[in-house]
């Protein structure tokens, strides 16, 4: 409940202040697990990437991040712990979990906001997640979030945000991780153009 008002009043929000745009809502599968990867240029990003779609998002979040108010809130929304800078057994897990039980699972396949609009190297853990867990992916691009709220930016600028969900992609097994977060990578820049 507390997640469907939140994208909502973030939905009506991102609208006005921002002049949200979506487009291609209709390549996020109805029902099932699914992974939706995406750039990741803004703080402003998993909010419009939720705004933009009406199914429920898990997503990892730095463990730096799970204090006071704040940390119950996104915890109380679809957020998860992770530790940065080595492999998280117990985040990969509650992953698995979360996509296994029929939800959707936001993931920055670079592993940290980049000013470059989709860049940058990806890291294999989307591989490895997406090998394994056999569902759809579906790549997304925004653009305009970096405007509206830069790196290191202390106030939000009132620029237009523009998010593009992609066609799913089904992942063979058996190909190396890392050659997976390429390809969903390369899928993610392709949306640059739309």
């Amino acid at each position: 409940m507390l997640y469907s008002i939140t994208r909502f009043t973030a939905f009506l929000v991102f609208k006005i202040l921002f002049r949200l745009q979506i487009k291609g809502s209709d390549n996020i599968p109805r029902r099932g697990g699914f992974i939706l990867a995406s750039n990741h240029v803004s703080f402003l990003d998993p909010i419009a990437l939720a705004a933009g779609t009406s199914r429920h998002l898990n997503f990892m979040a730095r463990h730096d991040l799970f204090k006071g108010f704040f940390g119950k809130f996104i915890s109380a929304v679809g957020a998860f712990q992770v530790k940065r800078g080595k492999p998280d057994l117990s985040a990969i897990k509650e992953a698995m979990h979360r996509v296994e039980s029929g939800g959707g699972l936001l993931l920055f396949p670079e592993g940290e906001r980049k000013i470059d609009n989709g860049s940058g190297e990806p890291q294999p853990g989307i591989g490895f997640l997406a090998s394994k867990l056999e569902v759809p992916v579906v790549p997304a691009f925004i653009s305009g979030a970096d405007r509206a709220w830069p790196k290191n930016a202390k106030f939000l600028k009132l620029k237009k945000i523009k998010v593009v969900f992609g066609q799913q992609i089904n992942i063979k097994r058996g190909l190396p991780y890392q050659d997976i977060a390429m390809l969903i990578m390369d899928r993610i820049k392709l949306l640059s153009c739309q």
